[in-house]
């Protein structure tokens, strides 16, 4: 019994450790996303975050080893968030144009209320990595290519119900896309005009 107690220790004492590094990296991985969504992925050193944080450059290297591991780490942590403020309440929505609409909605609340100080992240960091390869561009261009997927997939459902038909799915969910993302680049700019003007067509397209 005592060896049994004896061997357990360092296993709770490693568990524990393993769950503060696991935060401490999703802390450090959000506010590098905050910071990337107004200065760029390439505005990322591990420098300014420590600075930013109050913690050693060597804490934040050993949990992510280089930039671009933390740039990496940055683009995922947008992805979840994105994830979860727009598509996963839209799931409750009756598949069809309802879910559709709902996606929508919530796309452009993401914007109009960010979830990150620089606006939505996809758009902010797409132009900047769009022709520089690597695994940052990968991960972006992962992330661009599922989201355009899973919403022609959504628009193929409206199609299968009535609506929206006699349209390629693929073309409407790369217009609703370049749509939604020049509404951020408005509201970004204080365009507000701009952001309306989004609005409607998104709303002609849904017809």
């Amino acid at each position: 019994m005592a060896e049994s107690i004896t061997t357990a220790q360092p296993a709770q004492g490693t568990d524990r450790r393993l769950v503060k590094g696991a935060r401490s990296r999703a802390s450090i991985a959000r506010h590098a996303a905050d910071v990337a969504s107004i200065e760029g992925l390439n505005g990322l050193s591990i420098g300014r975050l420590a600075t930013d944080l109050g913690i050693s450059k060597s804490g934040i290297a050993t949990l992510f080893g280089t930039k671009e591991a933390l740039q990496v780490a940055a683009v995922k942590v947008a992805r979840e968030a994105f994830v979860e403020r727009v598509i996963a309440p839209s799931l409750t929505e009756p598949r069809g144009l309802p879910r559709l609409r709902a996606l929508m909605d919530r796309w452009f609340e993401h914007i109009t209320d960010p979830t990150f100080p620089g606006g939505c992240f996809r758009v902010a960091t797409v132009a900047e990595f769009d022709s520089k390869p690597g695994p940052v561009r990968d991960a972006i261009a992962e992330d661009r290519d599922e989201w355009l997927d899973f919403l022609a997939r959504q628009i193929r459902h409206a199609q299968d119900a009535g609506d929206l038909t006699g349209r390629d799915a693929d073309v409407v969910a790369f217009e609703l896309d370049a749509v939604i993302s020049a509404a951020n680049t408005a509201q970004q700019m204080g365009d507000g005009r701009g952001v309306a003007t989004a609005h409607t067509i998104v709303n002609g397209l849904l017809g």
